[in-house]
Order: structure tokens, then C-alpha cells, then sequence
């Protein structure tokens, strides 16, 4: 099959009239997408599309992984293991492209930057209230960032709703123990609006699970599911440190933090500690 002047010809029942019909831009609402993109900058600087679209992009990513752990958790309370599993696959993967995105903004140098970014005024990625509800829903509670989110008050509902409900790990904790895990009453009682905090006492019930992985399977697969969670989103801080040290080195944040100084901490945070504290106890 060869094509003739190097064009090919329509498919005959291909669909062409949509004046009564949902098109492809349509159904996407493209229109209102597309033009959702609305530099600041005076005059408007050739990268601020760059750093819009890339927000923009992270923060509808965001929404799917919140669809996605939301959806985890309640199969994780009604003790759908597998349902979970593939909720949790979907993230990572999206993960993967949120972490590969930093490389497009990497490419704005230190000087094209500064030329728009006064524009941004007191504007942050600290304010994404999309992230904080995928920290709070991994496990990092705290109830000190719901003022940020006051003068938005579906945003901060939805952060208040996340902070008093149990975390995916605190479900999956649960769902352990309703398996016949021996999984300590104090992580099952305990006060889900605070950030979960290493439990020794825990340890050896992972510790149990990884050395008979062949008879509890689903249980061992749960763990390196969540394990693979957690270094994913280290890996997305990370390369959102460096990104950020590269393009404004130590300066303070558009939003009033101390920028990298900040984002360095959050490095030390953790969501799942026992199932990396459980490695140095295997084999012993």
C-alpha cells in the first residue's frame, strides 16, 4: 500500500458535521481549557505560558490521584484488597509523569524567571490545596496549614473533611487487622486529624508478613505497593527542591516561605515509616 503524494485520503465514515453531534472538543470542554492559560506578566513574558501550563497540568494530575486514593481507601474498608491495589498501580504511574514534569520546567533559567515572577505577587504551589489533600490522605496531617486555605472555603472544606477521616494508611491498617493481623489497638484508636508517627509495636507485624509473603500475599503486595507510594512522592519532592535551587537558588517563596530551606524539610517526612523501618529487622 503506497500513499499518493504523500497524503492519505479520509476514511469515508469518518464523522465531519457536528453541528448536532458531541465533538472531541466538547466533550473535553476544550474551549474553556484552553483558554484557562492567562499570563501576567506587563509585558507578557514568552515563559510564563511555560510555567502556567505546567501548574496547571500538576494540578489535574492532582485530581486524579485524589479520585484515585479516595477510591483505594473505600475499597480498602470494604476490604476489596484488589480494587485498591489497581487504584494505587494508577497513581504511581501518574507519579511518574508528575516527577518527569519537572525536567519541562527546569528547562526556565534564573534569569528568564525573574523577569515575570514579581508578576506572581504572594501566588504559590504552597497554596495547592489539590496537594495538601494528597498529603493528608497518605498520612502527613496538619491542621496548621488550614488557614492558608481560609479565604476559599470549598478548598478548605474539602482539606477539614480529609484531616478528621483516616488515612490510606490508617484503612489499610485497619483492614490488617480485620485479616487476623495483630496490629496494635493504640494505631487503631488513635486520632486520625494528627500525623501518623512510628509505632515499634507495628513493625513486627510487618516483619511477619514479608518472611511468609507465599501465604499472605495480598498483604505483602499492600506493602510494597505503599513502599512504592512513598519513594515516588520522595522523588517528586526532591526533584521539586532541585528545581527550585536551580531557578532561585535560597530565596524566600512568592508565598512567604523560606523556599528551598522548606522544601528541604519536607524530605524528612515520611507517610509509611514500619514499612521501612520492617528492612533492617527481615532475616533476624
Amino acid at each position: 500500500m503506497t500513499i499518493e503524494k504523500n497524503t492519505r485520503e479520509l476514511d469515508k465514515d469518518i464523522v465531519r458535521d457536528f453541528s448536532s453531534k458531541m465533538s472531541y472538543a466538547s466533550y473535553l470542554q476544550l474551549p474553556t481549557l484552553l483558554s484557562a492559560q492567562q499570563p501576567v506578566s506587563a509585558p507578557e513574558h514568552h515563559d510564563e505560558m511555560l510555567f502556567i501550563i505546567q501548574h496547571q497540568t500538576t494540578e489535574l494530575w492532582l485530581k486524579l490521584v485524589l479520585h484515585e486514593l479516595r477510591s483505594a481507601a473505600a475499597w480498602l474498608r470494604s476490604d476489596d484488597l484488589g480494587s485498591a491495589l489497581k487504584a494505587i498501580a494508577r497513581v504511581k504511574h501518574i507519579q511518574k509523569t508528575l516527577t518527569e514534569q519537572w525536567s519541562v520546567l527546569a528547562t526556565l533559567t534564573p534569569t528568564e524567571y525573574s523577569q515575570f515572577r514579581g508578576f506572581l505577587g504572594n501566588s504559590s504551589g504552597f497554596q495547592s490545596s489539590q496537594y495538601r489533600a494528597v498529603e493528608f490522605l497518605l498520612g502527613n496531617k496538619n491542621r496548621k496549614m488550614l488557614p492558608v486555605f481560609e479565604s476559599d472555603p470549598e478548598a478548605h472544606a474539602m482539606l477539614l473533611e480529609i484531616l478528621e477521616s483516616p488515612s490510606i494508611y490508617d484503612d489499610f491498617l485497619a483492614y490488617l487487622k480485620r485479616q487476623g493481623f495483630d496490629v496494635p489497638a493504640s494505631l487503631l484508636e488513635r486520632d486520625v486529624t494528627r500525623a501518623h508517627e512510628f509505632c515499634a509495636e507495628l513493625v513486627p507485624v510487618f516483619k511477619y508478613i514479608y518472611e511468609n509473603a507465599a501465604d499472605n500475599w495480598g498483604a505483602y503486595e499492600a506493602c510494597e505497593e505503599l513502599v512504592d507510594l512513598e519513594d515516588n512522592f520522595q522523588l517528586w519532592r526532591f526533584r521539586h527542591l532541585r528545581t527550585v535551587q536551580r531557578t532561585i537558588g535560597m530565596k524566600s517563596g512568592t508565598g512567604g516561605s523560606s523556599g528551598a530551606a522548606f522544601l528541604q524539610k519536607a524530605l524528612e517526612l515520611t507517610f509509611f515509616p514500619e514499612l521501612f523501618a520492617v528492612r533492617t529487622e527481615i532475616g533476624q
